[in-house]
This record gives structure tokens, sequence and C-alpha cells, in this order.
């Protein structure tokens, strides 16, 4: 089967009432950010939370009944399981969703809520998925998340949506992680405005596609925020058709994707998971490269664990000096600490925590140091409350990573 515009046009009328078409936004914040002209496609406000459904509803309505009373088995750590089990139940065909054994709870009860059942097996997904194959041989049916051409089709809609909404887009990105959103999006695009300039993009630690297009082996490691693009083993299907139609791969390391999350909190007000920031990570990671074109993004999700999101945005004020850590040496009498905690609020520091240590024997007797947590305004007033300190007779060192000329 060759993926045509005509089948991407077929698929988009089938899940018509199905997913949502989701909007596609000009940003004048992200817009002023990157100089350029930033257009985003909101896949993080579809059903689950990313574009994964598409694809799945695409392949479920293609199965034979005797197919579909047999069941579908899958293997995933997020959206895709999440994908497939919304449709498997409102189609009424039973879902086996393999995730490794580790896989975060939140994920395993989404996915148990939407009708499915979970087995976790295997330390990686890899060994999930190789589990979830053997269960082919008892007659269900695998739903691969990107390696299969019906679910590349559905996929594909988001692509034709875009430029259907947006006509006039110069470019338009899109993660990669097997590559089935990218490689449909091309087809549907292409079609529509063969000079359309089209660009994925691949987290630093798998940059799978980019290795196998170059001939090298795929593989990549390590932790990532960007979970949905962590693919180490390209899609078959998809490599070809990206070879054709995507100008340029772009890598993004994970300091950018958290960034990314950061302002799209921040500055959009939008949630959006580290491989759906993959895509703004890269026009700001390479701003030359988009000025002056109308540039669409695809936010291809925002199924991202609170916790994470959390701890982005906690380290986004430590890199920005927002949040700061100050040791500071005293002598360890009455008043003194009050003296210093005057000091910063009269700058108009915000003290968040103090950790006071006498003990150690680094620590002359009779003094102390002082651990300070400050929240502040910038870069400027850390050197503001720094100098107040200083003049006032205080030792005083900024701890942790800071471009900051801290040596007083």
């Amino acid at each position: 089967m060759r993926i045509t515009i005509d089948d991407i046009r077929s698929a988009a009328a089938a899940l018509t009432g199905q997913v949502i078409h989701t909007p596609s936004i000009e940003s004048r914040v992200l817009s002023e950010l990157c100089g350029t002209d930033i257009v985003l496609k909101l896949e993080n406000l579809q059903v689950t939370g990313s574009f994964k459904p598409r694809g799945a509803y695409i392949k479920l309505i293609s199965l034979s009944d005797k197919e579909r009373k047999a069941g579908v088995v899958a293997a995933s750590a997020g959206n895709h399981a999440q994908g497939v089990a919304y449709h498997a139940k409102r189609l009424g065909i039973p879902a086996t969703i393999y995730m490794p054994a580790a896989t975060p709870f939140t994920k395993v009860a989404r996915t148990e809520a939407l009708g499915a059942r979970v087995v976790l097996e295997g330390e990686t997904l890899t060994e999930a998925r190789q589990s979830a194959m053997r269960r082919v041989d008892d007659g269900m049916i695998f739903v691969h998340p990107y390696d299969d051409e019906l679910v590349v089709t559905g996929q594909g809609t988001v692509g034709l949506e875009f430029l259907t909404d947006v006509p006039d887009l110069a470019a338009m990105i899109v993660p990669i992680g097997g590559g089935g959103i990218l490689a449909g999006s091309a087809i549907a695009a292409k079609a529509i405005k063969p000079a359309l300039d089209i660009i994925g993009v691949e987290a630093a630690a798998y940059p799978s596609m980019s290795q196998a297009l170059r001939g090298a082996k795929p593989g990549g490691g390590g932790a990532t925020i960007a979970d949905g693009i962590a693919v180490k083993e390209p899609g078959e299907v998809t490599r070809p058709i990206i070879n054709e139609l995507v100008s340029d791969i772009l890598i993004v390391d994970e300091s950018a994707m958290e960034r990314a999350v950061q302002v799209y909190l921040e500055q959009q007000r939008l949630v959006v998971e580290g491989a759906g920031a993959a895509g703004l990570a890269a026009v700001m990671e390479n701003p030359e490269r988009f000025r002056g074109k109308k540039t669409g993004i695809v936010v291809t999700g925002g199924n991202i664990d609170s916790r994470i999101l959390s701890s982005i945005l906690m380290r986004g004020l430590v890199r920005e000096g927002r949040l700061v850590r100050f040791r500071i040496h005293i002598d360890d009498a009455p008043g003194v600490l009050s003296k210093v905690s005057g000091l910063i609020g009269t700058c108009g520091g915000n003290i968040i925590e103090v950790y006071h240590q006498r003990l150690f024997r680094d620590v002359p007797i009779r003094q102390a140091e002082v651990d300070v947590v400050i929240e502040t305004l910038d870069v400027d007033h850390v050197r503001e409350i720094m100098e107040a300190l200083t003049t006032a007779g205080f030792g005083v060192r900024l701890l942790g990573d800071t471009s900051l000329d801290t040596d007083r």
C-alpha cells in the first residue's frame, strides 16, 4: 500500500465525530519570542491528550468481525496505549495493553479507566512489545504505534487539517519517534503544498531516525522528558516516506525541551509534554532557520506527569535566576540571622527555606553557615541582594549551577 492524499482524506472523513478537529492558533507571544510567525496545531487538546487516537481508530475500523471478536493487543507506556484503549472500548473490541513493569501507576490507571486490560511485563518497552507479539499467536491483532500503513494514514490527518486551516504555512515542524505522524502529515501537506518545508525533530538521546537515514545503526538510550519520542527502532514503513518528503531533521537536547515546556505553560498557558514541546524547542534553538517564515508547530501531546512538570518549572526558575540558594557565613550570635533576613527582605527577596549549620569541622567555632533559598525577580536582583549582604560584611556564595560571577 502506497499511502496517498486520497487515503488520508478518506481517513479524515472516517474520523469525523470520532476525534477532535483540533484548533490551529496563531501565537503572538511565541512569535515575538522566536522572531517568526508561529502557528500551533494543538493535538494536546485531542481526546486522551495526544494525536494517537487518530491512527488507532483507522486501524481498528479496518478489522473484520472475527478480528474484532478476537481482540487487539498493543505495547505502550503512554499515549498509544490510551488511544487504542479509548477507541477499542467504543467499538466493543477487547484490548490488552502490555506496559513495562516500571510504568508509572498514573499511566496504568488512565489506560485501565479507558477499558483496556493492562499487563505489566518486562523492564523495557521492547520487552513489553515482545510479550505483546506472543499474543498474536492466540489470534489477537497487534496494533503498532507507528509502523503500520493504516496508522500512518490516520496520523496524516493532522497535517491535512493543519494545511487546510492554515494554507499559507511556509514550514511545518513535527516531532519524530517512530515517525508515524511525521510521515503521514508529510504526505498530506506536500500533496496540498509541494513547496512546504517539512522538518522533523528528535530528542538528542534518541536520534534513531536520523541515524537510520544516514545508514548508521539506529538506537538511543537514557532518561528523557520526551518519552513520547524515545524510540530506538524507527519505522520501516515511515522511513522511506520521511527520506523522500522531509527537508531536515533537527536534534534538541533535554534542556531545550525543558525550557519549551516551561515557555508553553508560562507564556502560552498550555500544558505540553516533553515530546510535544520538541517542535518549539527546535525553533528556539534555531531562530535563523525559521526567521521570516510562517511556521506551523504540531503540539503532539499534553500528557505530562505532574511531578515532572513541577520539577521542570522549578528548574526553570533556577536557570533564570528567579530561585537561588546562597551560602552565607555569619557570626554565631543572637540577632545576626535576623539581620541577614532583614537585608534580604529590604532588597525584596522572599526567603523560602533556611538551613543553619554550625557543627561540621570546616565551620569555625562561634561561626555558622546559613544556606538560604530565596525567590528573586531576575539575575540583576540576585546581584543586588548579594551586594547588600557583602557590603554588610557577610561572606556570601551562590550555590548551584549558575553563570553569575559570584566570587565575593
